[in-house]
């Protein structure tokens, strides 16, 4: 009986060893002896950024969705990022991505208004959405959607990559007690932000990160916003102004996106493609709750550390600037066919998402003061 079990076993075992060698005889005769994973070739794409290279929050969230995309595909397509000048201006990366030069870019749509002023909907609207109202209108209230058809004629795909959360009003070489104190005033603020400072008197002016501590000490700029604490005193900020004004009406929940090229993105297999945008859904939470957390850590750091003059924007003047924002909003929604398509999705989510925050985050914030 043994040696039957033996024989039949052995048997078994030819048999197998027969059927291996067969398959590597056929594998051997199509030129690849390696699973067809190994075998594929490792797809590399460039990104350009409008940050400056591993700052804080922004720059090191493209390097974190870099990461992602590296890792979830298991290697197959890796990401080399590029801050802003590395390889290009920070304000031509649309252009780049456009073209097709580079694959992939990380930056925020109010920076290529000059393309499509509609593009400032996907960004941030003065005392528009909050970060989760903004990325509830653009995954569940057709933004989304109405983002890609403004894109797609520059063959871009765009994705939310980021958000900063509300941001503050900015570092002033002046006390702002009035709306008369904006009157003159040279203020790097991009987007519709800009547009609105502009009717109330002020001068906007368009910078990259990289050259606000040069142009505000220098007194280029009389005022600058950038993002909140975290970022701002990463750039040192406090050393070049006096003044730090909260709340940031101009950009109260500001989306960062990452924009592919079409024909890049559409050359991937779908599983791949699918990856791509996973990666940046994690990266758009990622870099939201990196600012919830390090905002006020680095907040304490300036009033206590640097002595920051911290101070609310009066009344008066947020009451002024709301109704100036309300003024271009419209206009712009009246300046296309397409921004005022945009513009009635933005509003009639607004509507609904608004009267939901105000009986619940709104009511809750309030009674938890006390």
């Amino acid at each position: 009986m043994k040696r039957r079990d033996f024989i039949r076993v052995a048997g078994v075992g030819a048999l197998a060893t027969g059927g291996l060698a067969a398959c590597k005889d056929k594998t051997a005769d199509k030129g690849a002896g390696a699973p067809a994973v190994m075998r594929q070739q490792t797809i590399r794409w460039k990104m350009v950024t409008t940050w400056p290279k591993n700052f804080p929050g922004l720059g090191t969230g493209a390097e974190k969705l870099a990461r992602l995309i590296t890792e979830m595909s298991g290697g197959r397509i890796e990401v080399k990022v590029y801050g802003a000048k590395e390889l290009v201006p920070a304000f031509e990366v649309f252009d780049v991505v456009s073209r097709g030069t580079a694959q992939m870019g990380h930056g925020s749509a109010y920076y290529w208004k000059g393309k499509n002023a509609a593009f400032q909907f996907f960004s941030a609207v003065p005392f528009g959405f909050t970060a989760d109202e903004q990325n509830a209108w653009l995954f569940h209230g057709g933004g989304m959607e109405l983002w890609e058809e403004a894109y797609a004629p520059f063959g871009v795909v765009p994705l939310a990559a980021g958000n900063t959360g509300v941001q503050m009003a900015g570092w002033f070489n002046r006390e702002i007690n009035s709306l008369e104190d904006l009157k003159g005033l040279k203020m790097r603020i991009p987007g519709l932000g800009g547009e609105v400072l502009k009717r109330a008197g002020g001068t906007p002016v368009n910078l990259p990160g990289g050259e606000l501590f040069t142009s505000l000490q220098s007194g280029v700029i009389d005022a600058t916003e950038w993002v909140g604490p975290y970022n701002d005193l990463a750039f040192g900020l406090y050393k070049a102004a006096r003044y730090y004004y909260y709340p940031g009406w101009h950009e109260p929940g500001t989306t960062l996106e990452a924009i592919v090229n079409k024909q890049a993105f559409e050359a991937l297999p779908a599983d791949l493609q699918a990856i791509v945008r996973a990666a940046c859904r994690v990266a758009n939470d990622e870099i939201l709750v990196e600012y919830v957390a390090r905002n006020n850590d680095a907040l304490e750091k300036l009033k206590k550390e640097h002595h920051v003059d911290v101070r609310r924007l009066p009344d008066d003047v947020l009451a002024r600037l709301r109704t100036l924002s309300e003024e271009v909003v419209q206009e712009l929604a009246e300046s296309s066919e397409q921004a005022r398509r945009i513009y009635e999705s933005f509003s009639r989510f607004r509507d609904k998402v608004f009267a939901w925050t105000d009986i619940s985050e709104r009511a809750y914030l309030d009674s938890r003061q006390g």
